[in-house]
């Protein structure tokens, strides 16, 4: 039952835009208070993790077509950009999937950017399961060498503050002169 539970809560947790706490940090919550089996417990969050932020990125395109006329052009000019350094974005987009940082913002832009979500979920997917399974081991060994101090340190106020900043980052993002870095003209916004 205790499986089920999480699986839900972290699956609910990466649905939400933004202000969701980060999965690892439930994940070691979980691990330090329910005693669960480490292995199932990385499984279980990366999976619900990834279907979380995967519909996540499907609302989003959902909603797109409800942006004003001013939003949609720029964000057809920054899929243009996108599209036109590949390899760059790949990079990037790699390297924020294994970090640490909070993904919500990626999986919303990815959505709204049109940009093919199967390969990014997968590789968020991958990159989760290595990154948990580190958060997950290091919070058994701690808890075992530490106790009390660890708990303590679990949602403070500097990983509220950096998902705070992220999000003030992705809200700013439409209003980047995309055109700028295109060279040319923006395009016309598609039609809904």
């Amino acid at each position: 039952m205790p499986y089920v539970a999480l699986f839900a809560i972290v699956f609910g947790i990466n649905l939400l835009p933004a202000f969701g706490p980060p999965t690892w940090e439930v994940l070691v919550f979980t691990r330090l208070h329910w005693h669960l089996n480490p292995v199932a417990l990385v499984l279980l969050g990366a999976t619900a993790a990834m279907g979380g932020r995967y519909l996540l990125a499907r609302g989003a395109r959902h909603f797109k077509s409800r942006l004003p006329s001013r939003l949609r052009t720029n964000l057809v000019d920054a899929q243009t950009l996108i599209d036109r350094k590949r390899a760059g974005a790949i990079a990037v987009f790699a390297l924020f999937v294994v970090s640490p940082l909070p993904s919500a913002q990626l999986f919303v832009a990815a959505g709204l950017l049109e940009v093919p979500l199967e390969p990014l979920t997968v590789a968020f997917f991958l990159g989760r399961l290595v990154s948990y399974s580190i958060y997950v081991s290091l919070a058994t060994l701690a808890d075992k060498q530490f106790g009390s101090v660890l708990g303590q340190l679990l949602g403070s106020p500097w990983s509220i503050a950096l998902q705070v900043i992220l999000i003030v980052g992705v809200c700013l993002l439409p209003f980047v002169n995309w055109k700028r870095y295109l060279g040319r003209k923006p395009s016309m916004p598609p039609r809904a």
